[in-house]
């Protein structure tokens, strides 16, 4: 059986274009897309374009000047910047600190960002990090970025995955959540098969889109301890956890779908393969990581790439990457923010728009 197709985008030839939001401007976005921008020749990688307060990352860069930073930055003339009205007067943002202000700027900056995009400007958005509490003060109440993005592409099926490769093998952690922000006493109601065949579904076709992997190994985790123990320690595994992967299985027949998988041990071999401690597991370890809920997958993840993973939308028509750390408000202005994960979101963003392209 075929994945089901998610919507896509014409893509003109030339390098990918990626628009770069600056995320909340009390927090470290500014700070870490300037370091990203001097971390490599992005030039031969992709076109990129800045959308922003244009007057936030001058005093950005400025700050930085004056920190222990030494670091390499851009040439701001030589950035392609795009502001983003409504304009952000700077008197009214304290570093480190929310507000309703910074709120509406950075939901503004995204709105923008996927306007352009839906319009055919851009091949992929590169989101700095927002505080929800802002978008909410400001009269936004997401839950994230990732639903306003999926609001504003319409796309009504869609994923929130992470993605690392690891410094030390080489090997591609992939892991997919099942559900994300929601309060963890609500976690069993909302898995349902239906919820998850359409998470398979969207991590299926991405493993093939994005990666090329048409035929990949994927793992499930189970709810409970043990994955239940037979029913010793919860019933949803047997009660429909484990029928529906056998459903799944004869479904995809060229997919290998193994679980559900004890959730304290699913995460062993792909420890092994991230710092290469045993030596097959880089081979043995699985494709992609289907986890039930947001701490089972992230926690994980934080421990092996918290400066490398990069979240990632699946489902929409264009890509979508951001680095897997947030505001980091009791860093901002301080220049020592860590800018590895905004320079993996912008590699992957580039790679992922190539691949989609056809290699």
């Amino acid at each position: 059986m075929t994945t089901p197709t998610t919507p896509t985008l014409s893509q003109p030839p030339g390098p990918p274009r990626l628009a770069i939001t600056l995320g909340d401007p009390a927090g470290i976005g500014p700070e870490v897309v300037l370091k990203a921008l001097g971390a490599k020749d992005w030039a031969a990688i992709a076109g990129i374009s800045l959308l922003g307060t244009r007057s936030l990352l001058d005093q950005t860069l400025q700050a930085l000047q004056r920190s222990a930073y030494r670091g390499p930055v851009p040439q701001l003339d030589s950035l392609n910047f795009v502001d983003v009205f409504p304009p952000l007067p700077l008197e009214t943002v304290t570093l480190g600190q929310a507000s309703a202000a910074t709120g509406a700027v950075s939901f503004a900056y995204l709105k923008a960002a996927i306007e352009g995009a839906v319009a055919g400007q851009y091949d992929a958005i590169v989101t700095g990090p927002i505080a929800k509490s802002a978008w909410k003060a400001a009269g936004h109440p997401y839950p994230g970025q990732t639903e306003l993005l999926a609001e504003g592409a319409q796309a009504d099926r869609f994923g929130m995955a992470f993605i690392a490769q690891s410094p030390h093998t080489g090997w591609w952690l992939r892991a997919l959540l099942a559900t994300t922000h929601i309060p963890l006493r609500q976690v069993p109601d909302a898995l349902t098969p239906a919820l998850l065949t359409q998470k398979l579904d969207l991590l299926i076709y991405s493993l093939k889109q994005d990666f090329g992997l048409s035929q990949p190994h994927i793992a499930v985790a189970g709810l409970n301890p043990h994955s239940g123990e037979g029913g010793q320690l919860g019933r949803e595994e047997v009660d429909w956890l484990m029928p529906w992967l056998e459903t799944q299985r004869q479904r995809y027949p060229q997919v290998q779908i193994d679980g559900p998988i004890p959730p304290d041990t699913m995460w062993v071999r792909p420890g092994q393969a991230w710092f290469g401690t045993e030596g097959s597991a880089v081979e043995t370890a699985h494709d992609a990581y289907l986890a039930l809920y947001h701490d089972q997958g992230l926690i994980p993840v934080k421990l092996m790439a918290f400066d490398r993973a990069v979240n990632t939308t699946v489902g929409l028509p264009f890509v979508r990457t951001s680095p897997d750390h947030g505001t980091a408000f009791d860093i901002a202005g301080q220049g020592v923010a860590d800018a590895s994960s905004m320079v993996a979101a912008m590699e992957l963003a580039a790679a992922v728009v190539r691949e989609r392209r056809g290699g």
